[in-house]
């Protein structure tokens, strides 16, 4: 499965021309207590880069839920990750609860405010309350507008946000977002609307 195929097929919906590598990888997954995690979430898995990542940590017993709208890399994920469930469609509605953990590939600055915005009230409303996400970001367009305006957002979602330096050994450069601490925002655990607390 070649990413820089689908990109050129589907560019925003896949968002990279060329897949993360390991060293990005390492970054996105260090730090978040995936060893001792039961359920994981990663949106937007790709070519399963993070996905390999995130299983090399994870206990045999742990749960790994990646939703993927491409179903060519969907389908291609299942046969090489049989272990991990695969869902076939957007990181907009995500039926699960009390996720230790998101990892996301998801290409944001791709995406309009109103996509960004859908997408991070479902992580918030997935995530336990003391739940971890991250995601990563392209270092030459951290000052474009879709970029600081996510920033923005997760800033507004989580109590605790940190940005790594800059991972070299990635196409494009890249650094890795970590948040931790989901707070209210658009909707509850239950579906009910919400209030941001920050």
């Amino acid at each position: 499965m070649s990413i820089t195929r689908e990109f050129l097929r589907h560019p925003m919906l896949t968002g990279a021309i060329a897949p993360s590598s390991p060293r990005l990888a390492g970054t996105m997954t260090a730090g978040l207590g995936l060893e001792r995690a039961t359920s994981v979430v990663e949106l937007g898995p790709g070519t399963g880069v993070f996905t390999e990542a995130v299983l090399a940590l994870l206990r045999p017993e742990a749960r790994l839920t990646a939703f993927e709208i491409n179903p060519r890399f969907a389908s291609s994920l299942r046969a090489r990750f049989p272990q991990v469930d695969v869902v076939t469609g957007s990181a907009e509605r995500l039926p699960v609860e009390d996720v230790d953990v998101v990892v996301s590939g998801l290409p944001w600055t791709a995406m309009t405010a109103d996509r960004q915005r859908r997408i991070l009230d479902a992580v918030t409303a997935a995530l336990a309350p003391n739940g971890r996400f991250t995601t990563f970001a392209y270092a030459h367009a951290a000052w474009t507008p879709p970029a600081r305006r996510f920033a923005a957002s997760l800033r507004s979602r989580f109590a605790v946000v940190e940005r790594t330096s800059v991972v070299w050994g990635n196409l494009p450069p890249a650094f890795v977002y970590r948040a931790a601490l989901p707070v209210a925002v658009g909707r509850t655990r239950h579906g009910q609307p919400a209030t941001a607390t920050a």
